[in-house]
């Protein structure tokens, strides 16, 4: 066997696990749903399903897309302000994510804002995503670490970001580019 192809399985199944899990917080809710039957539904043990999420509320908070967008951030022309290269760089992940995942991001997002106890997990989950983003921006500048200017920079767009998706959460009729392109400007304009 390959690495690749033991990579691919993994992946399917995490993948297969979410979306069971997903589905079954739409149709009984967060707090109802076990999992032994997020297990049962997706054919794995409750031992698998822990070792891909060793809690529930992994299974609403895991994506990829974070790593992702401070790849783009990173690759962002050096010319662009940092708000800026943050801003092109989550619309075009988000393009992305919303041309793949689109209804698993509304449901996740959704569980998020209607969890107490997952939306304060979200608090720290976007500590960590500042991280990340303040040191894309950092390799942007040529900096070895995160100065103050790229915390604030990354602090601000995930302020702007929230928002945004919360009000496509509570409308998914919303354009979610159109959303965050808003927040952006509203940010620039000091409004």
């Amino acid at each position: 066997m390959s690495v690749d192809w033991r990579t691919r399985k993994k992946a399917a199944t995490r993948q297969s696990i979410q979306e069971h899990a997903l589905r079954l917080f739409v149709e009984k809710g967060y707090d109802a749903t076990t999992v032994e039957e997020i297990a049962a539904a997706s054919g794995v043990s409750h031992m698998t399903f822990f070792r891909y999420f060793p809690r529930k509320e992994e299974v609403v908070e895991y994506d990829e897309y974070d790593p992702m967008i401070e790849q783009l951030i990173a690759e962002q022309p050096p010319e662009l302000p940092s708000i800026t290269a943050i801003h092109h760089a989550l619309r075009a992940g988000l393009e992305n994510v919303l041309a793949t995942d689109h209804d698993a991001l509304l449901i996740r997002t959704r569980l998020i804002l209607d969890n107490p106890a997952l939306r304060a997990r979200n608090v720290i989950a976007q500590d960590e995503t500042r991280e990340l983003f303040a040191r894309a921006l950092a390799r942007r500048a040529g900096l070895s670490e995160p100065d103050l200017s790229c915390v604030v920079q990354a602090s601000a767009a995930l302020a702007a970001v929230a928002p945004a998706l919360t009000a496509w959460a509570h409308d998914e009729d919303r354009d979610l580019i159109a959303l965050v392109d808003a927040a952006f400007a509203a940010v620039a304009a000091g409004t």
